[in-house]
């Protein structure tokens, strides 16, 4: 609790879980705007002059001519129309714009609960709006990395945005569930084992921004099997152990695979690990973490099998968002932060 005024409690709890849905829609919308190949429409930094979009066609053409100026127009796309340009440019901007929205939409309700609470028992708040600031920067400095001489982002750098926003989105849920969750919970388990089970989420996580940064998706679109072996006939397994691992396409499309299993062998370990020792009131969160782990091992198969084709691999971000929000809370239950 930040206070004993129920009333305002209620409010930071209302504001909390809005910000988590809205952060939840930027999360989907910059999943399609990488999948759509829309990152890189715009081409400049604007804090305040890109709230608006082109509101003419002079300024259409405008943003038109500066996309036509980078590698990426002129080696990939540069069959590219007005028509053609608008679609991904509208991506980028939705994805810009729910940026700034939500740097408002926090900044403001943090300004007034600051009025209202001592700033010492806001500290963890003011720490996500920093977080959340830092990721503009990250996101322009990612952008930054396909203007000059790639037609794609560096796949790093994207996965260093995604991270950070499971990471807001993780800590405004863990702030929520402070006010509303009573955690009555006697019998836990040793929360080392949620916490590392959580960290490899988000390894994961990471792994998968690497996977959709260099296309990896769309390679070896088969499953079980990489093609017609376990390990990618294109490659050697002596180069899993060189830090070159990162930015080869088959081999960290591998590591995505087989992380998904150890995931999947983590979870049953501690699957049992409550079931032998009968803790009752951890049955149906560890239930809920299984079930997003099953749609999400689902979700990305289908994903492979089908080239990473736009609707499917949006699931598989979509069910990303459950899954990591799932074990969020299954971490919390088993902890005494709370």
């Amino acid at each position: 609790m930040y206070t004993v005024n129920s009333k305002i409690n209620y409010q930071i709890s209302i504001w909390l879980i809005t910000m988590f849905w809205i952060i939840s829609v930027m999360i989907i919308v910059g999943g399609l705007t990488r999948l759509t190949d829309s990152g890189l429409s715009i081409t400049k930094w604007e804090l305040f002059s890109g709230f608006l979009p082109p509101l003419n066609q002079n300024d259409w053409i405008l943003y038109f001519d500066l996309y036509k100026e980078i590698p990426e127009f002129k080696f990939q796309n540069y069959n590219m129309n007005m028509q053609e340009f608008k679609i991904i440019f509208w991506w980028e901007w939705a994805h810009r714009f729910l940026g700034r929205l939500i740097g408002i939409a926090f900044l403001i309700p943090l300004i007034y609960f600051s009025f209202k609470i001592k700033i010492s028992k806001l500290l963890n708040l003011y720490l996500i709006f920093f977080l959340i600031c830092f990721q503009g920067f990250i996101g322009w400095y990612m952008v930054t990395s396909g203007l000059v001489d790639k037609v794609d982002v560096s796949h790093f750098r994207l996965s260093v945005h995604l991270l950070i926003a499971f990471l807001i989105l993780s800590l405004i849920f863990w702030n929520y569930l402070r006010i509303n969750q009573n955690n009555q919970i006697i019998r836990k388990i040793n929360p080392i084992l949620p916490f590392l089970f959580l960290v490899l989420i988000f390894t994961q996580i990471g792994i998968g921004a690497f996977v959709s940064g260099m296309d990896a998706g769309k390679i070896y679109n088969s499953w079980p099997l990489m093609g017609n072996t376990f390990f990618p006939n294109d490659n050697n397994i002596q180069n899993l152990f060189k830090l070159s691992v990162f930015s080869d396409p088959s081999l960290v499309q591998f590591i995505h695979r087989n992380l998904a299993y150890l995931i999947a062998f983590f979870y049953l370990f501690i699957f049992y690990k409550i079931y032998k020792n009968k803790i009752f009131d951890l049955y149906k969160p560890v239930i809920i973490v299984g079930f997003f782990i099953i749609l999400q091992i689902i979700l990305g198969i289908f994903t492979i099998i089908y080239g990473a084709q736009i609707y499917i691999a949006s699931m598989h971000q979509i069910s990303s968002i459950f899954l990591v929000s799932s074990c969020v809370y299954f971490y919390f239950l088993n902890t005494n932060f709370n």
